[in-house]
């Protein structure tokens, strides 16, 4: 079964979830805004994908950010400390399957990986 980490309400996500339902794919979501995140489960994230691709720069929540708080973000330490405490700044959805993890969403990466 897969594990689907992200924010409901997310247009990334949804679309996400709409292509593993429409795949008959189960899966069991983890809401970010409600249930949080870890540090220990940011660091067995960071064992598959390096730190940085689970910081989503590109998001308003980093760009309300001050210059002060992105350039502490400088390693994994400093980066799992802004995610917890600002869950919408990770990469959406993250998906935990057999074989690894996925960021994001891309329609042929999930045919590719999922199938």
């Amino acid at each position: 079964m897969l594990h689907v980490y992200g924010i409901k309400n997310c247009n990334t996500v949804k679309k996400a979830l709409d292509y593993l339902t429409n795949h008959k794919l189960d899966y069991t979501f983890h809401d970010f805004k409600k249930e949080g995140v870890s540090d220990e489960q940011l660091k067995k994230w960071e064992k598959q994908v390096d730190w940085e691709k689970l910081v989503n720069k590109k998001g308003t929540t980093w760009k309300k950010l001050t210059d002060e708080e992105k350039e502490a973000v400088t390693d994994a330490v400093s980066a799992n400390k802004t995610l917890i405490a600002n869950t919408s700044m990770i990469k959406r959805p993250v998906i935990e399957y057999t074989s690894g993890l996925i960021l994001g969403f891309d329609e042929d990466e999930y045919n590719l990986k999922l199938k």
